[in-house]
């Protein structure tokens, strides 16, 4: 199965923007993102409220597929929660911005994490992590996409009863992967 994205060229082009304002980075890495994989990138962004495993953040749909997404998440206030655990799909978060702490079962010390370093989940594993005010992060995620999608939006609908930001997330990513269809990736 090919992919579009590679998670090291991710982690670059996001170094490469590290020293900017919140603000400018954001716009800086989705100039950047958009130059490296052209006409992949959503340059309009809406921000939606997303709770997942308890945690509630804010995300920006960059681009999404069957087998992939990009986005933008993070939160000004910091939170909490659970990855969830998903058996068909990678994800990479990138942070830009604050810091986040990670821990696994029997883990008795968290990994830190900081601006430019990468997190890594992998398929079928779980982990509880904490971000802290200020923490946003460039996410990508490879393998069966729509799976994921029980858990993160329709878990966040059960959660927050937030049909609008469940909506949205559905449209965009629905529109989104639509196009990739269409456009013959898989």
């Amino acid at each position: 199965m090919a992919h579009i994205f590679d998670p090291d060229t991710l982690q670059d082009i996001c170094r490469r923007n590290l020293a900017l304002p919140l603000e400018e980075k954001l716009e800086a890495i989705t100039d950047d993102l958009d130059k490296h994989y052209p006409n992949r990138i959503r340059r309009k962004r809406t921000w939606d409220f997303r709770m997942c495993g308890g945690s509630l953040g804010m995300l920006t749909i960059l681009y999404a597929s069957i087998t992939e997404y990009l986005v933008i998440f993070g939160t000004p206030t910091g939170t909490a929660g659970y990855t969830g655990r998903y058996h068909w799909s990678h994800i990479y978060d990138v942070l830009l911005d604050g810091e986040m702490r990670c821990y696994a079962r029997g883990q008795f010390e968290p990994a830190i994490y900081k601006p430019g370093e990468m997190a890594f989940l992998r398929k079928g594993y779980d982990k509880g992590y904490r971000m802290k005010d200020h923490t946003w992060m460039l996410e990508y995620s490879r393998g069966l996409i729509p799976t994921m999608l029980i858990f993160e939006v329709l878990g966040s609908l059960m959660q927050t009863m937030d049909f609008k930001s469940a909506r949205d997330q559905f449209w965009d990513f629905g529109r989104m992967a639509v196009r990739e269809l269409l456009r013959g990736k898989i």
